[in-house]
């Protein structure tokens, strides 16, 4: 079964999904912008999937998963005795990527040191390890994502305005689930077969109080909300019936 939903009957992502074809073969970094949720790395993959590299490996990172040391770590890698516990050298994400795409999630919560680093592997390809002795080459796709205000970010002294140019050659909008409402029936059964067959559960019937609910809501939290949503019902769902009550109280 796919990974992911591509197809659209929606004229804004249309062009969102035009905007990765037509990018797709360059090696031009590129940004993704959108609310959390809304699909930014399955863009990523979709287009990594496209280009030359589909071959190599998609490499994916959430910045703002880590705190500012363990990001440098998680991005280069270190050397044996680097620091207290490094007991053996660990291979970083840049490296993993190398002949790949590099996908780096949340950009926008990376400190103004992680951006001068990552400013200097863009713009050399080269990368040396925490506690390593010399650089060395390396290639990649760079793809960034980010749910926020980069503009504002730079005026606050938060991000760094050369580093925003680097990464920003191209800048491609993902929209909202609420700007594609035409794609909910095809994403809802995308994502119930998916959960069903997971779950291994099967699901017969939705009680159309439900499918009101599902086609109604406004999906603050994206594509991925809508997934959690299904997901939990999938699992709460008796006899292969999905009623009211397997909808979260949170939404009932």
């Amino acid at each position: 079964m796919k990974e992911y939903y591509i197809e659209t009957k929606s004229p804004v992502f249309q062009k969102t999904l035009e905007f990765c074809r037509k990018v797709a073969d360059s090696n031009i970094n590129i940004l993704l912008i959108g609310e959390s949720g809304s699909g930014k790395e399955m863009a990523a993959k979709y287009i990594h999937q496209l280009s030359e590299r589909k071959e190599k490996n998609f490499v994916a990172v959430n910045c703002s998963a880590y705190t500012e040391t363990l990001l440098e770590s998680e991005l280069f890698g270190y050397e044996q005795g680097a620091f207290t516990g490094a007991n053996k050298s660990k291979e970083g994400k840049l490296e993993q990527a190398n002949e790949g795409t590099l996908f780096l999630d949340e950009i926008g919560d990376t400190n103004p040191i992680t951006q001068v680093k990552l400013l200097r592997v863009i713009e050399t390809k080269q990368i040396e390890p925490v506690g390593g002795l010399s650089p060395h080459r390396i290639d990649f796709r760079l793809i960034s994502a980010t749910n926020q205000d980069l503009h504002k970010s730079i005026e606050s002294g938060d991000f760094r305005e050369d580093f925003f140019y680097r990464i920003s050659t191209v800048v491609i909008r993902v929209p909202s689930l609420r700007e594609r409402k035409e794609d909910l029936e095809s994403l809802i059964q995308f994502f119930l077969e998916k959960s069903q067959k997971k779950k291994k559960k099967e699901i017969r019937t939705i009680i159309p109080e439900v499918s009101q609910f599902l086609y109604e809501y406004d999906y603050p939290g994206n594509v991925r909300e809508l997934k959690n949503i299904i997901d939990r019902m999938v699992v709460l769902s008796e006899d292969g019936v999905i009623t009211k009550d397997c909808l979260p109280i949170l939404y009932s």
